[in-house]
Protein backbone atom coordinates (compact mmCIF):
# COMPACT_ATOMS: atom_id res chain seq x y z
CA UNK A 1 0.00 0.00 0.00
CA UNK A 2 1.51 3.07 -1.36
CA UNK A 3 -1.37 5.45 -1.68
CA UNK A 4 -3.54 6.65 1.67
CA UNK A 5 -7.11 8.13 1.26
CA UNK A 6 -8.01 9.22 4.79
CA UNK A 7 -11.59 10.15 6.05
CA UNK A 8 -11.06 13.52 8.38
CA UNK A 9 -13.50 13.51 10.89
CA UNK A 10 -13.70 10.84 13.50
CA UNK A 11 -10.04 9.28 11.73
CA UNK A 12 -8.02 11.79 12.25
CA UNK A 13 -9.24 14.74 14.12
CA UNK A 14 -12.12 14.72 17.01
CA UNK A 15 -14.44 17.26 15.88
CA UNK A 16 -17.72 15.81 17.27
CA UNK A 17 -18.14 18.55 19.57
CA UNK A 18 -18.43 21.55 17.01
CA UNK A 19 -20.29 19.22 14.84
CA UNK A 20 -23.09 17.93 17.49
CA UNK A 21 -23.29 21.60 18.27
CA UNK A 22 -23.41 22.95 14.77
CA UNK A 23 -25.89 19.94 14.01
CA UNK A 24 -28.02 21.37 16.95
CA UNK A 25 -28.48 25.14 15.65
CA UNK A 26 -30.36 23.41 12.73
CA UNK A 27 -32.45 21.29 14.44
CA UNK A 28 -33.45 23.92 17.42
CA UNK A 29 -34.15 26.09 14.33
CA UNK A 30 -36.78 23.92 13.20
CA UNK A 31 -38.57 23.14 16.27
CA UNK A 32 -36.99 19.81 16.76
CA UNK A 33 -34.88 18.78 20.27
CA UNK A 34 -30.91 19.00 20.62
CA UNK A 35 -28.92 15.78 20.67
CA UNK A 36 -25.96 14.48 22.93
CA UNK A 37 -23.07 13.28 21.68
CA UNK A 38 -24.16 9.75 22.10
CA UNK A 39 -27.86 10.21 20.69
CA UNK A 40 -26.09 11.97 17.49
CA UNK A 41 -23.56 8.70 16.81
CA UNK A 42 -27.24 6.88 17.04
CA UNK A 43 -28.51 9.21 14.69
CA UNK A 44 -26.39 10.56 12.10
CA UNK A 45 -25.19 8.62 8.66
CA UNK A 46 -23.63 9.60 5.08
CA UNK A 47 -23.97 11.06 3.03
CA UNK A 48 -25.31 13.66 5.31
CA UNK A 49 -28.18 14.95 2.83
CA UNK A 50 -29.70 11.17 3.95
CA UNK A 51 -29.45 12.44 7.58
CA UNK A 52 -31.53 15.22 7.26
CA UNK A 53 -34.00 13.93 5.18
CA UNK A 54 -34.74 11.71 7.59
CA UNK A 55 -34.71 14.31 10.56
CA UNK A 56 -36.42 17.37 8.48
CA UNK A 57 -37.93 16.07 4.93
CA UNK A 58 -38.80 18.42 3.02
CA UNK A 59 -36.01 20.86 3.91
CA UNK A 60 -33.89 21.71 1.40
CA UNK A 61 -30.07 21.28 1.97
CA UNK A 62 -28.50 24.09 0.95
CA UNK A 63 -31.38 26.06 3.28
CA UNK A 64 -29.56 23.65 5.89
CA UNK A 65 -26.35 24.75 5.49
CA UNK A 66 -26.80 28.09 5.30
CA UNK A 67 -27.21 27.24 9.29
CA UNK A 68 -24.84 24.67 9.53
CA UNK A 69 -21.43 26.12 8.19
CA UNK A 70 -21.80 29.73 10.12
CA UNK A 71 -22.77 27.26 13.57
CA UNK A 72 -19.78 25.35 12.81
CA UNK A 73 -17.48 27.89 12.05
CA UNK A 74 -18.92 30.21 15.38
CA UNK A 75 -18.35 27.13 17.22
CA UNK A 76 -15.20 27.50 19.87
CA UNK A 77 -15.80 23.80 21.12
CA UNK A 78 -12.47 21.73 20.64
CA UNK A 79 -11.47 19.66 17.97
CA UNK A 80 -8.48 17.15 18.83
CA UNK A 81 -6.27 14.92 17.13
CA UNK A 82 -7.10 11.40 16.99
CA UNK A 83 -4.76 9.45 19.44
CA UNK A 84 -1.90 7.59 17.45
CA UNK A 85 -2.92 9.97 14.24
CA UNK A 86 0.23 12.14 14.18
CA UNK A 87 2.80 9.50 14.69
CA UNK A 88 0.89 7.53 11.93
CA UNK A 89 1.14 10.03 9.20
CA UNK A 90 4.62 10.43 10.28
CA UNK A 91 5.60 7.13 9.58
CA UNK A 92 3.53 7.09 6.40
CA UNK A 93 5.19 10.51 5.26
CA UNK A 94 9.12 8.62 6.05
CA UNK A 95 7.85 6.09 4.13
CA UNK A 96 7.16 8.15 0.72
CA UNK A 97 3.44 7.07 1.14
CA UNK A 98 0.93 9.60 -0.96
CA UNK A 99 -1.94 11.16 1.03
CA UNK A 100 -5.26 12.79 0.56
CA UNK A 101 -8.23 13.47 2.64
CA UNK A 102 -11.77 12.58 1.17
CA UNK A 103 -14.05 14.12 3.88
CA UNK A 104 -18.16 15.43 3.70
CA UNK A 105 -16.95 18.31 6.28
CA UNK A 106 -16.76 21.63 5.05
CA UNK A 107 -14.05 22.63 3.24
CA UNK A 108 -13.67 25.72 5.93
CA UNK A 109 -13.51 23.50 8.77
CA UNK A 110 -10.89 20.97 7.46
CA UNK A 111 -8.66 23.33 5.78
CA UNK A 112 -8.59 25.58 8.85
CA UNK A 113 -8.09 22.45 11.80
CA UNK A 114 -5.66 20.65 9.49
CA UNK A 115 -3.72 23.89 9.61
CA UNK A 116 -3.96 24.72 13.33
CA UNK A 117 -3.16 21.20 13.87
CA UNK A 118 0.23 21.30 12.07
CA UNK A 119 -0.97 18.43 9.02
CA UNK A 120 -1.62 20.30 6.04
CA UNK A 121 2.12 19.50 5.31
CA UNK A 122 0.97 15.44 5.01
CA UNK A 123 -1.73 15.54 2.31
CA UNK A 124 -1.15 16.27 -1.49
CA UNK A 125 -4.72 17.71 -1.79
CA UNK A 126 -7.75 17.71 0.92
CA UNK A 127 -10.84 16.95 -0.67
CA UNK A 128 -13.81 18.62 1.36
CA UNK A 129 -17.30 19.05 1.34
CA UNK A 130 -17.75 16.06 -0.94
CA UNK A 131 -21.65 15.16 -0.36
CA UNK A 132 -21.36 11.51 -1.98
CA UNK A 133 -17.74 9.79 -1.81
CA UNK A 134 -18.80 7.03 -3.91
CA UNK A 135 -19.45 9.00 -6.38
CA UNK A 136 -16.06 11.17 -5.96
CA UNK A 137 -13.50 8.84 -5.03
CA UNK A 138 -12.90 7.06 -8.54
CA UNK A 139 -12.19 10.68 -9.86
CA UNK A 140 -9.87 10.97 -7.27
CA UNK A 141 -7.96 8.20 -8.27
CA UNK A 142 -8.07 8.91 -12.39
CA UNK A 143 -6.70 12.61 -10.91
CA UNK A 144 -3.76 11.04 -9.52
CA UNK A 145 -3.24 8.06 -11.45
CA UNK A 146 -3.17 6.01 -8.17
CA UNK A 147 -3.11 1.93 -8.69
CA UNK A 148 -6.26 0.47 -7.37
CA UNK A 149 -4.41 -2.24 -5.85
CA UNK A 150 -2.00 -0.06 -4.30
CA UNK A 151 -4.42 2.40 -2.41
CA UNK A 152 -6.60 2.22 0.79
CA UNK A 153 -9.34 4.06 2.22
CA UNK A 154 -9.21 4.65 6.15
CA UNK A 155 -12.19 6.02 7.71
CA UNK A 156 -14.65 5.67 10.79
CA UNK A 157 -17.84 5.41 8.70
CA UNK A 158 -19.76 2.85 6.47
CA UNK A 159 -19.75 5.41 3.78
CA UNK A 160 -16.29 5.35 3.86
CA UNK A 161 -16.43 1.28 3.15
CA UNK A 162 -19.03 1.96 0.38
CA UNK A 163 -16.33 4.51 -0.82
CA UNK A 164 -13.73 2.10 -1.09
CA UNK A 165 -15.98 -0.34 -2.36
CA UNK A 166 -16.89 1.61 -5.29
CA UNK A 167 -13.56 2.25 -6.05
CA UNK A 168 -12.27 -1.34 -5.96
CA UNK A 169 -10.02 -0.94 -3.72
CA UNK A 170 -9.28 -1.79 0.00
CA UNK A 171 -11.13 -0.22 3.08
CA UNK A 172 -9.70 -0.33 6.46
CA UNK A 173 -12.37 0.87 9.27
CA UNK A 174 -11.21 2.67 12.66
CA UNK A 175 -13.17 2.71 15.86
CA UNK A 176 -12.67 6.12 16.90
CA UNK A 177 -15.34 7.88 15.29
CA UNK A 178 -18.75 9.09 14.33
CA UNK A 179 -20.17 5.05 14.30
CA UNK A 180 -20.36 2.12 16.55
CA UNK A 181 -18.45 -1.10 16.38
CA UNK A 182 -21.33 -2.94 15.14
CA UNK A 183 -22.69 -0.38 12.41
CA UNK A 184 -19.77 0.28 10.68
CA UNK A 185 -19.57 -3.68 10.68
CA UNK A 186 -22.47 -3.59 8.59
CA UNK A 187 -20.43 -2.49 5.31
CA UNK A 188 -18.13 -5.46 5.63
CA UNK A 189 -14.65 -3.81 5.66
CA UNK A 190 -11.52 -5.85 4.52
CA UNK A 191 -10.39 -5.01 8.33
CA UNK A 192 -11.56 -3.34 11.43
CA UNK A 193 -9.41 -1.62 13.63
CA UNK A 194 -9.47 -0.17 17.07
CA UNK A 195 -7.28 2.92 15.92
CA UNK A 196 -4.77 3.49 13.67
CA UNK A 197 -1.63 2.31 16.02
CA UNK A 198 -2.96 -0.99 14.61
CA UNK A 199 -2.65 0.09 11.17
CA UNK A 200 1.12 0.20 10.52
CA UNK A 201 2.03 -3.47 10.99
CA UNK A 202 -1.53 -4.68 8.20
CA UNK A 203 0.80 -1.99 5.80
CA UNK A 204 4.12 -3.53 6.85
CA UNK A 205 2.85 -6.48 5.64
CA UNK A 206 0.74 -4.89 2.76
CA UNK A 207 4.02 -3.10 1.01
Amino acid sequence: MRNMIFDWSGTVVDDLPPVVEATNAVLTRYGLPPMDREQFRRQFSLPFTGFYERMLPGVGIEELELIFRPAMAASTAPVTLIPHALPFLERCARQGCRMFVLSSAPPEAVESQAAALGLSRFFEVIYAGVRDKTKRISGILEEHRLEPARTVMIGDMRHDVHAAQAAGIRSIAVLTGYEFPEVIAESRPDITVGDLSHVAALLDAWM
